[in-house]
């Protein structure tokens, strides 16, 4: 936070959307009430380390730690906050003295404080629990401010579908294997994503727009959204029309695939390490596009929303409710969430991260995809746009296709394959490279089967952390027949419920993926464990 913001809020004082709090070694019991005004009303900014008055008092520094740790576990803790929220707390400094500023910002769900309903009034936190009237206007100005709350008391269980729920749960577990879904019937996740509401104009309960735009069936929400579509276009050499295009017309869940999988048959895929491992940058760059374009979107304008690879760059647009105006910095930006429920769920299933990181993982990796900054417009129509390279924006060809790149543990197994194989025969074939033909003898079969298979098994699983097609994860461990990967491989890991499909129910589906599963991750930390001993 910059120091002539910090000053422009304590000259500002005390008001709607400020709060400063003494707390010099330790949280004020009431903290946790402004929070929850702020969530109920327009949100807000709170300076703990500072009076009433606006005088700096500052926080004693052993104590600053603990102050956020103990305030990000309550925000967390539905017993204090409920629904519960996600609030990072910043460290700031000014004039020699220690501070705290937190951004609550806006939500579009009403919430309790220890059980207490709190709306913001001036500068004061004021109980409104058990005043009908009082609470009613609440509920109305979340649904009218927030449209993904419009309830549809006409829409039936059996207009959603049951495997998108279901998937829901799945990812959820994924994510964390005690997560509360996890024994939930379909309805009882519903409540607890908030997609089941009441109406508080009419006093009728059903699913919200979010919920339909979640887990509708594709004609529910043709029918509730009529102009719903996300356009996913290349346009490189044909620029009047285009070259390729999928106008993307169902659910946010395989929407987001769709966007991801375009972005994949498009785009190149620069070899880049974090730590000791490989990420890839166009995945991470086309998530938070797809991150942005679904769960931001003004969902009730009729603008079509549309992700463009042309030869210079990826342009994405999409209706928009803007609460500023402007090009987004993101070392000088405040999130503001535009769909707090749909957000919520995406988070729940690891397809988005918390609340404002997305921007900063945008700059982050453009600078390693194209070596360029994007950029961010917030307007009636946000736009983000991110630079290419000759080499970035180069289409993935089937040669393209057949490379490999190999990182060392890999480069070590393909040794070993190649070594091995030589030895038992010279007239091995390029295919044999591969995968161990019947020409090879039975020692030279179990040597490479026994040096291999763990260090696939190894890449394999690091590579699924997350959802991966089968083409991605042959290019990954250098396979290029596709028998002998589903034999030797995919199948294996599958019945060994190391993986798992992303549509069991279709496994022949075109949007197929794999990822590890929670039994995987058990054993790939095992094997990481033993690696460090």
């Amino acid at each position: 936070m910059q120091e002539s913001r910090l000053r422009a809020l304590l000259k500002e004082g005390e008001g709607l959307r400020v709060e400063f709090k003494s707390c010099k070694q330790g949280l004020n019991r009431n903290v946790y009430e402004t929070v929850c005004a702020f969530l109920n009303r327009y949100g807000g900014e709170m300076l703990l380390g500072v009076d009433d008055k606006g005088v700096i008092t500052g926080i004693d520094p052993e104590f600053i730690d603990q102050m956020k740790k103990d305030f990000i576990t309550a925000a967390n803790n539905p017993q204090k906050i409920n629904p519960s929220v996600y609030l990072s707390v910043e460290e700031v400094h000014i004039d020699g003295k220690q501070l705290l500023y937190v951004f609550v910002p806006q939500s579009s769900q009403v919430h309790t404080c220890n059980g207490k309903i709190f709306d913001r009034n001036h500068e004061a936190d004021v109980d409104i629990t058990g005043k009908n009237t009082l609470i009613s206007a609440l509920y109305i100005n979340k649904q009218t401010t927030y449209t993904e709350n419009k309830v549809y008391p006409y829409c039936e269980m059996s207009d959603l579908r049951a495997d998108l729920i279901a998937f829901a749960r799945r990812q959820a577990v994924f994510q964390k294997s005690s997560h509360p879904w996890e024994n939930m019937d379909d309805m009882a996740i519903l409540k607890s994503a908030k997609v089941y509401l009441k109406d508080y104009q009419t006093g009728k309960e059903g699913f919200s727009l979010a919920g339909i735009l979640l887990f509708g069936r594709d004609e529910t929400i043709l029918s509730v959204i009529p102009h719903h579509k996300t356009d996913l276009i290349l346009r490189r050499d044909n620029l009047d029309r285009y070259d390729d295009r999928d106008d993307v017309r169902t659910n946010l869940i395989e929407s987001y695939d769709r966007i991801i999988a375009f972005g994949q048959k498009h785009l190149s895929d620069p070899f880049y390490l974090e730590g000791v491992q490989r990420i890839s940058v166009r995945d991470k760059i086309m998530r938070e596009i797809a991150s942005n374009i679904l769960i931001h979107r003004e969902y009730v304008k009729a603008f079509p929303a549309k992700i463009i690879i042309e030869k210079s760059r990826i342009l994405a647009e999409n209706g928009n409710r803007a609460v500023n105006y402007g090009p987004i910095d993101p070392d000088h930006f405040t999130p503001c969430p535009k769909n707090p429920v749909i957000s919520g769920v995406f988070r729940q299933m690891g397809l988005a991260d918390e609340l404002g990181s997305g921007v900063r993982n945008l700059f982050k990796y453009t600078a390693v995809f194209s070596k360029s900054r994007p950029e961010m417009l917030e307007e009636d129509i946000f736009r983000v746009i991110v630079p290419l390279t000759d080499q970035s924006a180069a289409q993935v060809t089937a040669q393209d296709s057949a490379q490999v790149t190999i990182q060392p543990a890999m480069h070590d197994t393909m040794q070993v394959t190649e070594q091995v194989t030589e030895q038992a025969t010279e007239q091995a074939t390029d295919q044999a490279t591969d995968q161990v033909t019947d020409q090879a003898t039975d020692q030279a079969t179990a040597q490479v089967t026994a040096q291999v298979t763990a260090q696939v098994t190894a890449q394999v699983g690091m590579f699924c952390m997350e959802p991966r097609s089968a083409k991605e994860i042959m290019r990954h461990i250098g396979l290029k027949h596709w028998k002998t990967f589903q034999e030797k491989y995919l199948n294996p890991l599958i019945d060994a419920e190391f993986l798992e499909r992303t549509i069991p129910d279709k496994p022949q589906s075109r949007l197929q993926k794999y990822r590890l599963t929670n039994k995987g991750r058990f054993i790939m930390q095992g094997q990481s464990n033993a690696e460090t001993l």
